[in-house]
């Protein structure tokens, strides 16, 4: 099997839109990775969903929307060291497993997450996160 492939092996946008969902569940209560994110995710969720659909055999609709996806350049601005790398990974790895993505599926994913997120590592461990979200400001 091949990862373009994927999309038709475990039944189309449904599984996906589980894995995105669980995925940012997860991101949202990761102490770590949520100020690195939007306050509303909904904008993220879309485009991952749309991506991820789109990069395992689905249709176009990312690149038709947004265009190419330089995934390094669009993610550049925040600071992903090796911990984030291993916070988004558990997050993404474990959202497989809730969409129950079968093999052999399962494994292509794994691996294709494993080393995208590792390709994402820009910064060392103590590289300051300036690119944090900014919280709005209470009102007075």
């Amino acid at each position: 099997m091949r990862a373009q492939d994927i999309y038709d092996f475990v039944g189309g946008d449904a599984p996906f839109r589980r894995l995105v969902d669980h995925f940012y569940a997860l991101v949202e209560a990761d102490p770590l990775l949520r100020p690195m994110f939007p306050p509303d995710l909904e904008d993220g969720k879309q485009w991952q969903f749309l991506f991820l659909t789109q990069f395992f055999g689905g249709p176009a609709r990312y690149i038709q929307q947004r265009g190419h996806p330089r995934l390094r350049m669009r993610h550049n601005p925040f600071v992903i060291d090796q911990m984030a790398r291993d916070h988004w990974l558990s997050h993404m790895l474990a959202a497989i497993d809730v969409a129950e993505i079968q093999e052999p599926a399962r494994s292509l994913m794994r691996d294709y997450f494993e080393r995208a997120s590792t390709f994402m590592i820009n910064a060392e461990p103590s590289a300051p996160n300036v690119m944090q979200w900014p919280q709005p400001k209470a009102d007075s």
